[in-house]
């Protein structure tokens, strides 16, 4: 392995409050968040998110085994000084996207070797009942200017998944969340999140959901 990528492991490391042992898996846990994204590289470390009508990249280095996954709201974003910083842009699909890219190939992956998975874009919300379909179409343009095509992607749907992502190995557990409470509180906190983006409070703070 060279020594760029043992760096970006080292780097990758989520502090200890960030990461936890689930014995059920047999590995150590990074959840992501909303307007997040974490690298992982370890045969042991699993990223994790919920999905409404948000989208999650799964994307990695099949040869390095090291690679990561975002989580975005809303498809982009024009304006950076209309953000609200650094951690608010990653909320949006456009930097999202190029960040994790840009994570890999730093590393020393090229574009093409890529393995990129999609998740998400559900219909969960009748308040922004478009967002995920605005999501979907991004995130596949987006893909496909920059040359690059998914392995695989579970998209659309009406029902909120969870993601059980392994970037060593690249395997994914999808679970769909069929439960009404669970659509109706992840399409109620969505919506809440969304509007704060499109019209952000002074000194809101960061909102962290699903736990």
């Amino acid at each position: 392995m060279n020594r760029t990528v043992q760096e970006r492991r080292r780097k990758s490391k989520a502090p200890a409050d960030k990461r936890y042992y689930d014995s059920r898996y047999g590995a150590h846990i990074l959840k992501v968040l909303p307007g997040q994204y974490r690298m992982a590289s370890e045969e042991d470390e699993m990223l994790v998110t919920v999905l409404g009508s948000c989208v999650a990249a799964c994307i990695r280095d099949p040869r390095t085994g090291y690679g990561g996954m975002n989580h975005f709201m809303l498809p982009a974003g024009s304006d950076p000084s209309s953000w609200g910083g650094l951690e608010a842009a990653f909320r949006y699909g456009n930097y999202a996207m190029e960040v994790l890219i840009n994570e890999l190939m730093k590393a020393g992956c090229r574009k093409e070797d890529m393995e990129i998975k999609l998740f998400g874009g559900a219909n969960v919300s009748n308040i922004l009942s478009d967002v995920g379909e605005r999501n979907i179409k991004f995130v596949r343009q987006y893909l496909g200017n920059e040359g690059l095509r998914p392995v695989a992607e579970d998209l659309g749907g009406d029902k909120p998944r969870r993601i059980h992502y392994c970037p060593f190995t690249g395997k994914v557990q999808r679970l769909l969340l069929r439960r009404v409470d669970d659509s109706n509180v992840i399409g109620n906190e969505e919506s809440r999140y969304q509007k704060d983006i499109i019209q952000p409070k002074p000194s809101a703070g960061d909102v962290e959901l699903f736990d």
